[in-house]
Order: structure tokens, then sequence, then C-alpha cells
């Protein structure tokens, strides 16, 4: 049985003992409007506090829902949600490569979706740098990435791959639930159907399979269907790439 109580304090914990040891400041979240963020959100605000919590929304021709969600979060908890528009940095790589030659939607359409989380990285790590100076204190990038998620990589290297602390990477889609309804995370967000706010489909239509689906395969491969076990297998092996970096060692 999944306790919430007890893993909420454990990660409060977690967090406190690393920033304490590594005499560290604050938190930068990316405040998508979901619930990843959110439970991190309320993780951190209970760990470090309110004013020690920064909430960024990164707009790149985005759901103004999406905004107006993340708000709820910044509200309950009381930290501060800065607006930081991408949308103009997002046109101007499409200006760009207008120099390079002319490419029809369908070929531009991984590189478009990719290059919107590794504009809000760089982004939320300049924010934190930012940060950092003005209030005299470390300010770390907070990862938002849960265990199903990470499993079938669906992630964008170089995008919402990198941070600089991860507490929901070891939890399924369904105990992110019950970590965010022990939080009081806003009801309207800890159960929004999960989306990346990019493609215009939610996370299970673009992979082809529910979390719940990858959470059972994950405990046991042989309590899913074949067809479902197949597409995780696939999904989980095709992007492995994104977790090792070939590196040639001199002997």
């Amino acid at each position: 049985m999944f306790d919430a109580k007890k893993e909420c304090e454990k990660i409060i914990t977690f967090i406190r003992t690393y920033y304490e040891e590594n005499h560290l400041g604050g938190a930068i979240i990316g405040i998508s409007g979901g619930k990843d963020s959110g439970v991190v959100a309320g993780l951190f605000t209970k760990a470090l506090g309110k004013e020690n919590v920064i909430g960024v929304t990164l707009p790149c021709h985005s759901k103004s829902q999406d905004r107006t969600d993340a708000q709820l979060v910044s509200d309950f908890y009381g930290f501060p949600l800065y607006n930081f528009d991408l949308t103009d940095a997002f046109d101007a790589f499409d200006q760009e490569l207008l120099k390079i030659g002319t490419f029809t939607e369908d070929e531009k359409k991984n590189s478009t979706i990719n290059l919107k989380p590794r504009l809000r990285m760089a982004a939320l790590y300049y924010l934190a740098a930012l940060f950092s100076a003005v209030h005299h204190k470390t300010y770390l990038v907070a990862g938002t990435s849960n265990k199903c998620e990470l499993y079938v990589g669906y992630f964008t290297k170089g995008g919402d791959s990198v941070h600089d602390i991860s507490p929901i990477a070891d939890f399924t889609v369904d105990e992110v639930i019950a970590l965010g309804e022990y939080l009081e995370v806003p009801k309207e967000v800890l159960y929004k159907a999960p989306n990346d706010g990019l493609s215009n489909q939610t996370d299970e239509e673009k992979l082809g399979v529910t979390y719940k689906a990858i959470a059972t395969y994950m405990e046991d491969p042989e309590k899913v269907d074949i067809d479902t076990r197949k597409k995780i297998q696939k999904l989980h092996e095709a992007n492995q790439h994104k977790f090792n970096i070939p590196t040639y060692r001199r002997k």
C-alpha cells in the first residue's frame, strides 16, 4: 500500500538534507499547469519555504489555460510566479531556418516539438543564475519528470532531461497523484489529462499507451497484453540513447 504522507516526508527530508549539505538557497521550477510540476512545487515549498521557491511559466505558442492552471498552484502555495514568454525566441529559429532552406511542416515537426523544451531549459537556467546573483544564494533548477515518463524516454534530450535535482523520478503517475492529493495540489491541476503543452495531444495519445499500463509493465510485464507490452518495450529500447552518451576513453 502506497503511503503518500510517508513518501512526501521522505522527499522533503531528501531536499532539505541536500540543500543543507551543499549550502544551497532556492529552487526554480517551470510550472506547466500539470500535476508533475504542481507536486514538485508543493514539495519544494514544504521543504524550503515559499520564500525560497520561484515558479516560472514558459509559454511558447501555448494554451492560455496552462498559465491559468499554473497560477492556481502559485496562489495555493504562495510562491511568486513569473511569466517568461519564449514565443519570439522560438519564431526566431524559423526565420533563421529560411536562410538554410525551405522545409515542410512535416519535416520540421520533430525539431519544432523538441526545440520548445530546450528553450525552456535554457530559460530556467538563465533565471536560476540571475536570481542566484540577485539574492546571493544558489538556486537550483528542479526536475519534474516521473518514473513512467523516464522509463519510456518521454522527455527531450537537452531539454526537460536537464535539471539539478529530481524529486519525483522514482514515482509512477498514480503515485504522483497520490502525493499531490496529500499535498493538496489544486484538483484542476492534479487531475488534468497530462500533455506536453506543445503538440495539442495528450501524453498518452502521443505514446500510444497509458501511464497505467507503463506502471503495470514495470511491475510485471506479464500483466499487460502482448501488443501493449511490445509498444512499451520498443519505446524503452528506442530511447536508451537519451540516457547514455558514448564516450571514447583512452586506454
